[in-house]
């Protein structure tokens, strides 16, 4: 028996090669459904920002007349289709409250809350389980980081995980804090709904095209990653200029070494580089601190803003249960 942590793509993958093999496995997922963070915690005009051929699941392709860059309901499709082909079926409303190795058993235990007894009455389970798959992903908590008068602040605040699109933002001053892909799409989207939206940049971030990543993946088969890398931000160059006029820094490692030794993926441009070009998104340091509605920066300046979405990450919770 195989116990398997979480009903993500990875969960589900691990679930249906193991299924394949006619490997006896169980699915612990915390929510009510699978693939919880593409159903209930991603925005709407999220997309697979790498090719289709880089993202499909053990054993199933997505369909020959996917688009290259699969939307969020599109692979939700897909994976609907998958959890059937492979008859997944995890068992929902279980969190794991603890983990531990039992050396002179050789095996795992595995204690969980049932939470979908009725009457408000939480059930404990145990597993034990000589083989433990932990897939809960490193996006089980989003992250606010801790800013001096974010308490008071007297707009709204949402972390990203929360963010489905920009309607009722429209005409509003909003901040987006964090210049990851997440950040830079929603700034884009905010945009686009008619919001007046400024973004703060604090780190160095490569950006590329998603055409970019596509050829580099390509390239990756065939040459080493530096050689990837430089050629990418020429090309990256050629594209955008200098972006540090804007606000805008560029790593001094390359994109691709930087995802292997860091994790850190290089921003992948929706449109929000134009609009930043153009100004009609604004680019702003670090935050110093919040004072009712107004955000004091970095540089000094002070700026009101209606709303703000911290597009900034989220942590692995593995720790809190998991006891090596």
């Amino acid at each position: 028996m195989v116990v398997i942590v979480g009903a993500g793509p990875a969960g589900l993958a691990t679930s249906a090669c193991l299924n394949r093999l006619s490997i006896p496995n169980i699915v612990l997922e915390r929510e009510d459904c699978y693939a919880s963070l593409w159903k209930k915690r991603s925005y709407d005009r999220l997309k697979l920002h790498l090719a289709k051929q880089f993202c499909h699941l053990p054993y199933m392709d997505f369909p020959p007349n996917a688009p290259t860059y699969v939307p969020k309901n599109g692979f939700i499709d897909y994976l609907d289709n998958y959890v059937s082909h492979f008859g997944i079926t995890p068992r929902y409303l279980r969190s794991v409250e603890s983990v531990i190795y039992d050396s002179d058993a050789e095996k795992w235990q595995i204690v969980v809350k049932n939470m979908t007894t009725t009457d408000n009455v939480i059930e404990t389970e145990v597993y034990t389980s000589r083989f433990l798959v932990v897939a809960s992903g490193e996006n089980s908590q989003g992250t606010i980081p801790d800013i001096d008068g974010l308490d008071s602040y007297g707009g709204e605040y949402i972390h990203s995980n929360q963010y489905e699109n920009g309607r009722k933002f429209r005409g509003k001053d909003v901040l987006v804090v964090g210049c990851g892909n997440s950040g830079m799409e929603i700034a884009y989207d905010l945009w686009n709904w008619g919001a007046n939206t400024s973004i703060v940049v604090r780190n160095p971030v490569h950006v590329l095209t998603k055409e970019m990543v596509k050829m580099a993946m390509i390239m990756s088969q065939y040459l080493p990653c530096k050689a990837v890398d430089i050629i990418t931000v020429a090309i990256s160059r050629l594209k955008y200029g200098k972006l540090s006029k804007y606000g805008i820094r560029m790593p001094t490692k390359g994109p691709f070494h930087l995802k292997e030794t860091t994790g850190r993926s290089p921003v992948i441009d929706v449109g929000t580089i134009s609009k930043i070009k153009s100004g009609e998104i604004k680019v702003l340091p670090g935050m110093e601190c919040i004072k009712d509605n107004e955000v004091v920066f970095t540089n000094g300046a002070t700026v009101q803003f209606d709303a703000i979405v911290f597009a900034t990450g989220y942590k692995s919770t593995v720790r809190n249960w998991l006891k090596l």
